[in-house]
């Protein structure tokens, strides 16, 4: 039975009147306390509570404070300066991307880290663009990446600095062709694990109205100005013997929750959100499947495999944690905490791994584990334990690489005996996605799973056979109940007849209702009508077109990819001062957006200001001087100027890129005849 507010808030203030205790230090014991009451028990899970912040935490704690800093996650996250930065840099480093013909070299230009891109013909530098570090993000442990921030809209930049390696590379998902340049769209996703909880900017992809610097004490414990305002009262809480309900200890949490707190960052995967949730809602003591579901892929013979933030899933798979864990017939009573294998077992959160000494982990494993050969329980060789020192780590959680990131090495967290490399490489074979943390998720759940791993990971088709596997469309009901993913996964596939089959069968009015009744932290409703727009578009249907982005833009008005398809809609309507007027505006939010950039250039040469559409065809080039869409209008205009050699130069660079741009032949074989 769930308590009520006021009843939560009695039995709080009652526990507090009956202590007599004159300390609230965390001298906590190694010992489980069980959930038998409610999450909301704690007080700082309600919507009252506020984050104040790491400053004013190490008022009260600055010994914790003092280590912590010093961790990989007190170093997270910091604005670019010589003292953050774990790189080594030299006028004679420079990495090239063979596939797009781009240079990049790091330098500082006084106390401002800058990035160059530049591209060469012969030893002549026909094309350069600066841009200005903003924030540098990671430890310096294993890396040091870059982002750069326009107007509170958050990019990742094409280079990254691998400290274990000492080396400068692409980021990964930057190689072999997938080199986004300065695009890399940043977003709360990724921004609320690699660092405090920020000031989001909702209706937006990656614009944040303010960042803090690194991930803060109230990630782990909750937001803290209820436990702040208790103690400025006076209030004592010996946390030896009782749980101080203003502020989450994940000590005294069941091994599951202890388990999410860690798992909400230390479970990298395809991260599915509950409807109506966001990356801010989840708070440490709640159940993180209540928010959201990670998933993995799963692969037969790939058990050597892991990316680099799976730690909870790796460590999940071992015989360690199964045999130290078990859950009795009442789920509420668990294993004492001493017994049980969780990640607090060998790190503690508040120092760092570089200061922690080996012997930390080593004791770790001696708490169940005898070293001595008596037992039998270590049968490797007198000589080669020796020569490690009898470091279990070495063997049983050797270093290796991550399959997502390059150039580090990294524990496996998968505990278990040395295994042999075969001799005969198996097949590795897809087995599915498996959701992490959470036992049997919706089939809804498992369907968007799919649709994201071929989104944002891998383009394989058997992604979106899944997918479609879990989605039924034979009713009306199942087409409104899965219509959000019914309709991505007929725009993935370029089915827009699909789309527009499900819109006619739901009804436009009841589609726009249901759509704009949601709350979507991740704009999956914006994309939704932006998907539809699409579909109308495709079959020259420009009004319904036009409406859907007109709804999508004002559902997310900081999404300049929205307003620029506003404006393309109403230069089709022939609505060319209102085209314009779109275009400004979604430039005023992202001056570097390069397609409204173009877009603009457009509606100005049509509405006859050709020096205005050659300054921004200008502007546009500076940033992405092998836009396609942006080259053919470059081309169009030399054409109107009667340029037609340029023009005919423009068009060769189109189809060196592109040499399927059949548009870029029929112009090319047009301008023959002009000469």
């Amino acid at each position: 039975m769930k308590l009520s507010l006021r009843n939560t808030l009695s039995l709080i203030l009652f526990s507090v009147v009956i202590l007599t205790i004159v300390y609230c230090g965390d001298t906590s014991t190694k010992e489980v306390v069980k959930e038998t009451t409610p999450e909301n028990v704690y007080l700082n899970h309600h919507d009252s509570a506020k984050y104040i912040g790491m400053s004013q935490c190490k008022l009260c704690h600055q010994d914790i404070y003092n280590s912590y800093i010093e961790t990989g996650m007190g170093k997270s996250f910091e604005h670019a300066s010589k003292q953050k930065s774990s790189a080594k840099f030299s006028e004679h480093t420079v990495i090239y991307d063979k596939f797009l013909d781009f240079y990049y070299h790091p330098f500082w230009d006084g106390d401002s880290l800058k990035i160059l891109e530049f591209r060469l013909k012969g030893k002549d530098t026909i094309y350069k663009r600066i841009e200005k570090v903003d924030y540098i993000i990671g430890s310096g442990h294993h890396t040091n990446s870059h982002i750069y921030n326009t107007n509170g809209y958050l990019h990742q930049m094409p280079m990254t600095y691998y400290t274990q390696k000492q080396k400068w590379d692409f980021p990964p998902g930057f190689e072999n062709g997938f080199n986004t340049r300065f695009s890399r769209k940043i977003g709360l996703e990724c921004m609320s694990c690699h660092n405090s909880l920020p000031d989001f900017e909702q209706g937006s992809e990656n614009k944040f109205n303010a960042l803090p610097e690194g991930v803060s004490c109230e990630r782990c414990h909750g937001p803290g100005s209820i436990h702040v305002q208790q103690r400025s009262t006076g209030a004592k809480i010996d946390t030896s013997k009782y749980i101080d309900y203003s502020i989450v200890n994940p000590g005294k949490l069941s091994i599951d929750l202890q388990f999410d707190v860690c798992q909400r960052c230390h479970l990298q995967g395809n991260t599915v959100l509950k409807e109506g949730k966001s990356f801010f809602d989840f708070k440490p003591g709640m159940k993180l499947s209540d928010y959201m579901t990670t998933f993995l892929p799963r692969y037969k013979n790939a058990d050597d495999e892991f990316i680099m933030a799976s730690h909870a899933d790796r460590l999940k798979q071992s015989k360690c944690f199964i045999n130290s864990f078990k859950e009795e017939t009442d789920k509420t009573s668990l294993r004492p905490y001493k017994n049980s294998l969780t990640c607090v077992t060998c790190h503690n959160p508040h120092v760092s791994v570089k200061a922690t000494g080996k012997e930390i982990f080593n004791n770790a494993c001696k708490n169940c584990h005898s070293t001595t050969t008596q037992n039998g329980l270590c049968s490797e060789k007198e000589t080669v334990r020796a020569k490690v020192k009898d470091n279990c780590v070495s063997c049983h959680m050797p270093n290796s690489g991550s399959i997502d990131i390059p150039h580090v090495s990294v524990h496996d967290h998968y505990i278990r005996k040395p295994m042999k490399k075969e001799e005969v490489q198996k097949v590795k074979e897809f087995i599915g996605l498996y959701a992490i943390n959470e036992k049997n998720p919706s089939n809804y759940t498992k369907a968007k799973a799919y649709i994201q791993q071929y989104d944002k990971f891998e383009y394989k088709m058997e992604y979106l056979d899944s997918a479609e596997f879990y989605l039924s469309d034979k009713t009306k009901e199942d087409v409104l109940r899965n219509f959000e993913l019914l309709v991505h996964l007929s725009f993935i596939k370029t089915d827009y007849t699909k789309i527009l089959s499900y819109v006619n069968q739901i009804g436009k009015d009841e589609v726009l209702n249901s759509i704009l009744n949601k709350k979507a932290w991740d704009n999956s409703n914006s994309w939704t009508l932006y998907r539809i727009g699409e579909a109308y578009n495709s079959v020259g249907d420009i009004s319904n077109s036009y409406s859907f982005f007109k709804k999508a833009d004002e559902l997310a008005p900081h999404n300049p990819e929205f307003k620029n398809k506003v404006g393309a809609a109403l230069i089709s309507k022939k609505d060319i001062q209102g085209a314009i007027l779109v275009f400004e505006a979604a430039l005023s939010e992202n001056p570097k957006y390069v397609p409204a950039i173009n877009n603009l250039g457009y509606a100005n040469l049509i509405s006859g200001n050709e020096a205005k559409a050659e300054a921004l065809y200008n502007r546009a080039l500076k940033l992405d001087p092998d836009y396609e869409s942006l080259l053919m209008n470059v081309a169009g205009l030399k054409i109107y100027q009667k340029k037609y050699k340029e023009a005919e130069e423009v068009l060769k660079q189109v189809l060196k890129k592109n040499p399927k741009q059949e548009q870029a032949k029929i112009v090319l074989s047009q301008l023959k005849g002009l000469k």
